[in-house]
């Protein structure tokens, strides 16, 4: 990858961050991703002031896993999708430190490089290569779910910002997989078992049925009306549906709060929230990866 930047990294969770230490990605396609023959150029990071890293130019998307201690592990897994307008990815407060909270706690996680709809001169599409990137994101951790200790039929999708809308639109755009396919993680279903959506975008895009999965929701009072209302109104549209869902607006948080270790208030509880919602669910009871789901 190339660095723009060569600003001194300030890690927010140094202790699993630290250079050399960070897992390691898996590509979803190893032989290259349909749709990006041909494309040049290696990802770009760019290294913000606040230490805070920006990734584009993603031409073979991946997933960088963080997966929990055995003796930890609940066999629930979570894809997260960092926002960044489709332009770029803010892997690390929307990413990585999110992945790190969540494993420690014995929640697998993921974070999603997909490709980008909205960069300089890009000719993919958000309903197209990204939400195929996001599909088979979750098609290769059900595969893999044996290896990484995961039940298969507790594996779901955390989105923030654009990312959020990319949860949103997998939760709605899924398939039970082909048994038949030649390639073995074409054959997993790539519906998620639940959902959350963090400041997501396009909240009037967000149509759920009777068959969606349940939806955590959160964002900030201060973001723009489309969120912080729109949020609320979305709430409204999964309760007709009769799908379960939850719903937290933190009064003093705006857009993009994500998880950072200084953020201060109501809305640096968010996580945790999301955790409790899991075990209320009945995501975070420790059956054999085996079994079925909750």
């Amino acid at each position: 990858m190339t660095i723009l930047k060569t600003l001194p990294l300030i890690l927010l969770f140094p202790a699993a961050l630290l250079a050399g230490a960070e897992p390691k990605e898996v590509l979803l396609w190893p032989n290259g991703a349909p749709g990006s023959e041909g494309k040049p150029g290696r990802e770009v990071v760019q290294i913000a002031g606040n230490g805070e890293r920006n990734v584009w130019n993603i031409h073979n998307p991946s997933i960088t896993p963080f997966i929990p201690s055995k003796d930890k592990a609940t066999g629930t897994a979570v894809i997260i999708a960092p926002g960044g307008g489709h332009r770029l990815l803010c892997v690390d407060h929307e990413g990585y430190n999110a992945a790190l909270w969540l494993s420690e706690r014995g929640i697998a996680a993921f974070v999603l490089k997909n490709r980008l709809a909205r960069e300089t001169n890009s000719t993919y599409k958000i309903d197209v290569e990204a939400l195929a990137d996001t599909q088979r994101a979750i098609r290769l951790v059900r595969q893999r779910a044996n290896e990484w200790n995961v039940n298969p039929k507790r594996v779901g999708v955390m989105g923030f910002s654009a990312g959020g809308e990319l949860a949103a639109l997998v939760s709605s755009k899924f398939d039970a997989g082909n048994e038949s396919a030649p390639d073995v993680v074409d054959r997993q279903s790539c519906k998620p078992d639940f959902q959350a959506l963090v400041y997501p975008g396009r909240s009037s895009d967000i149509r759920p049925t009777t068959n969606s999965p349940p939806v955590f929701l959160a964002c900030g009072y201060n973001d723009r009306p489309d969120i912080s209302r729109g949020l609320a109104e979305v709430y409204l549209r999964f309760k007709e549906a009769g799908v379960p869902a939850d719903l937290h607006i933190y009064s003093t948080a705006g857009h993009g709060f994500g998880v950072r270790s200084n953020t201060k208030g109501a809305v640096a509880g968010w996580l945790a929230r999301f955790e409790d919602w899991l075990g209320d669910r009945g995501f975070l009871n420790r059956p054999d990866a085996s079994q079925s789901g909750p």
